[in-house]
């Protein structure tokens, strides 16, 4: 019984190290992340607590970093939280990982996470681009927070919600936050129809050739995706 429980301790310990790890793309150690965190988190007092510290951070990736699926960088660089923040855009892949490492800068366990979703309410555009309506490797965080793991999708900006009528997604470090099925005007938006899993580190290999084979035509070049704007899209549909 002492040599089992020892052995769960122990894993449990490699499973906290691994989750709090600096990364090539969980660089929080760089000082481009840590001034982000430090930014974000400046008048947080010594008594607040992780979860407070957790959905500050959820925040500002949510707001502070445009989600945009054009122009978007998917070289190592620009998939680590230090190319996402030089960039100051990207899709839920960049937002996900700066999010993870943001948590770690500030020793919140975190995990980056993928999965296929069937999204309804694409641009005419984007819906050709990407094939269809089916979005793979779609990308979220998960923190632990009290014991447990919870999801946090800091992706859609505020603007962008407004501009495609979805509610933005909070987070309480409590309950999952996850993608609304329906738009404000009762119109399905997305719905997860298959999942990769979560994971300590970003599988580059694994996440940019499952989006290159699978969207191929949303790729300007090998890294690059075609250039353009969501919030433009969505403002001429809405006149």
């Amino acid at each position: 019984m002492a040599e089992n429980t020892g052995a769960a301790a122990a894993a449990g310990t490699a499973t906290e190290t691994a989750t709090l790890a600096a990364t090539e793309f969980l660089d929080h150690r760089s000082p481009t992340v840590r001034a982000f965190v430090d930014k974000t988190l400046a008048r947080a007092k010594e008594s607040e607590t992780r979860t407070q510290k957790a959905t500050a951070l959820y925040y500002a990736v949510r707001d502070g970093i445009t989600y945009e699926v054009y122009g978007a960088d998917l070289t190592r660089h620009g998939l680590s939280a230090t190319g996402v923040l030089e960039k100051g855009f990207g899709f839920c892949v960049h937002k996900s990982i700066l999010y993870a490492a943001a948590l770690r800068a500030v020793g919140i366990p975190s995990r980056v996470y993928y999965g296929d979703v069937r999204n309804h309410l694409a641009s005419p555009r984007l819906r050709e681009l990407v094939g269809g309506d089916v979005f793979r490797f779609h990308s979220l965080t998960v923190v632990n927070l009290d014991g447990r793991w919870v999801k946090a999708t800091p992706v859609f900006n505020k603007l962008l919600c407004k501009l495609y009528k979805i509610k933005p997604l909070d987070f309480d470090g409590r309950t999952d936050s996850l993608y609304h099925p329906f738009d404000e005007d009762g119109r399905q938006h997305m719905e997860f129809i298959h999942e990769h899993g979560s994971f300590d580190d970003v599988p580059y290999d694994l996440v940019v050739g499952g989006i290159q084979q699978a969207h191929p035509q949303l790729f300007a070049s090998a890294h690059t995706t075609v250039s353009g704007s969501l919030a433009d899209e969505a403002a001429t549909a809405t006149v």
